[in-house]
């Protein structure tokens, strides 16, 4: 999945904010907020920050830029209420609301909080400012409690954020304006082509490290043989760290057993396996197998779905029919994965590599999959390998689309400085330029799954509900109440990351092309 991307906005930030590593802890951690509020990502910085630490400072730093992040929004609310006159001035208000993370979040001793963040004023040379950095900073730390609550009383987001969620999910706006807030909990998916989650489980406990095992049901009506509907459903199985934990410390993580991955997102393959699954024992002429991921980096959902392709190769290539009729062979599974941007196909192929599920080592495995990846647009990329002049040779299309990552907020709480309104509207604009581009590319009786981890309702339920009003040959499979994930939708489903223990904000949306013509 591609995120948008941003371009620096704050045309108020100095020349100072630049990413410069040197100094205390604290600020290291401000210039870092400034480069974020700059335009920089927080991909992009964290590994920068922590890297120029020592050790023992690493966790201090991560818990202090997260947090301050987690609530920005609300400590800026709380920094105005405070101050007599307003302060303009980006670095005076990011070293305070650092100096607030540590009194009202991580619970660092007042005299240690208060003297290292107007040191830390001095050394972004803003000492101008210490004399008003230490009085808010000590009347806050007269009474911690109260200043936490009142931080704590309303979102943490830009407005127009707030208010938009207030109108897609007003039922569920108090719990999810919280939930966003919160650390996201740490999920991992076992590779079930090599071991299962109940023995990883039992492998994580002998490695001291707590976990509970989630299971997610998925129903939906597809059609048999006989285009009769049929409730069809599946059964995805996670874990769930009491705790997150560096990935080196994971049993067997390098060998490819176990990837984190967020537990909504672990929904996707299954999903778009089990409807290809459902093509295949519809169609008793099935050779040759397309299949497509877009928007595929870094990998996961990629990972995912050809695990699934290994682990029930019998099953694929060797598809139950009629009694009376032969079962069918699958001569090869063409799976193309796309992307637009190098750096991250690059990522692509390092997760697969340490998964074994390379072109390399699928051939050494004697499995008959071509895996293809090209770094395309997806707006505009064209299947090349076609024997004939009809375009439409995927028998299933995976769509990790574009969005604007709100639903993930909590993983990424940059994402919150970084979007703005017009960013909502222009990822719209691509997300429907690429569902109109591969649309066509899907064979009758295909299906298309539509992902994002937006919790937007204009990039999902809306978006969707746009696209059919142009296609009459797509049709919206009906998710059922077999589900015990996410709020039912005008087309597809939506996961909200509500709590402490929830998944992240996902949408899904599976469509199934007819026989009938495109309409414009």
């Amino acid at each position: 999945m591609r995120q948008i991307s941003t371009a620096p906005r704050n045309n108020k930030l100095k020349p100072s904010s630049n990413l410069i590593m040197n100094g205390s802890v604290r600020v290291r951690v401000i210039r870092t907020l400034l480069a974020i509020q700059n335009g920089q990502s927080l991909a992009s910085v964290l590994d920068p920050l922590l890297n120029s630490l020592h050790d023992g400072d690493k966790g201090f730093a991560h818990a202090l830029l997260l947090t301050t992040l987690r609530q920005w929004y609300a400590l800026a609310r709380l920094l105005d209420s405070l101050a007599d006159n307003p302060i303009d001035e980006v670095e005076v208000r990011t070293t305070i609301q650092v100096g607030l993370v540590q009194l009202l979040y991580l619970e660092v001793a007042d005299h240690a909080a208060i003297h290292e963040t107007v040191e830390a004023a001095k050394e972004i040379d803003f000492a101008h400012a210490t004399g008003l950095i230490n009085a808010i900073l000590r009347k806050v730390a007269k009474n911690p409690s109260k200043f936490r609550k009142k931080c704590d009383k309303k979102h943490s987001l830009p407005n127009w954020l707030a208010y938009q969620l207030k109108q897609d999910w007003n039922e569920e706006y108090d719990d999810l304006m919280q939930g966003l807030r919160q650390a996201a909990p740490m999920f991992l998916r076992v590779n079930s082509s090599v071991d299962s989650v109940d023995d990883y489980q039992q492998a994580l406990a002998g490695a001291e490290i707590e976990s509970d095992l989630i299971e997610l049901t998925t129903g939906f009506k597809l059609t048999n043989s006989s285009d009769t509907a049929l409730v069809t459903t599946l059964s995805t199985k996670g874990l769930r760290l009491h705790q997150s934990t560096a990935v080196s410390a994971l049993p067997h993580f390098a060998e490819g057993v176990v990837s984190v991955q967020d537990m909504h997102a672990q929904l996707a393959a299954p999903i778009i396996n089990k409807a290809l699954m459902a093509k295949l024992n519809r169609e008793s002429d099935a050779t040759d197998l397309h299949i497509l991921d877009a928007c595929a980096a870094p990998g996961g959902k990629l990972a995912h779905w050809l695990e699934l392709i290994s682990c029930n190769e019998s099953s694929l290539f060797h598809v139950k029919q009629d009694d009376t009729k032969a079962s069918p062979e699958i001569a090869t599974i063409k799976l193309t994965a796309i992307d637009n941007e190098a750096p991250r196909i690059e990522r692509i192929y390092e997760n697969l590599q340490r998964l074994n599920l390379n072109q390399q080592h699928l051939e050494q495995a004697e499995k008959n999959i071509a895996l293809n990846i090209v770094c395309a647009d997806a707006t505009t990329w064209q299947n090349a390998d076609k024997k004939d002049k009809d375009k439409a040779v995927f028998d299933a299309i995976l769509l990790d689309s574009p969005c604007t990552a709100t639903g993930v907020i909590r993983r990424h709480p940059d994402i919150s400085i970084l979007r703005t309104e017009e960013d909502v509207e222009q990822t719209a604009v691509l997300q429907a330029d690429i569902l109109h581009n591969l649309w066509p590319q899907l064979r009758a009786g295909g299906y298309l799954l539509y992902v994002t981890c937006s919790i937007l309702k204009q990039e999902n339920a809306l978006q969707m509900q746009e696209f059919m009003a142009h296609y009459n040959d797509a049709i919206a499979i009906e998710f059922t109440e077999d589900c015990n994930w996410g709020i039912a939708q005008t087309i597809g489903r939506q996961c909200l990351p509500i709590d402490s223990e929830s998944g992240d904000g996902f949408y899904y949306a599976l469509l199934q092309k007819t026989d009938v013509r495109t309409a414009e």
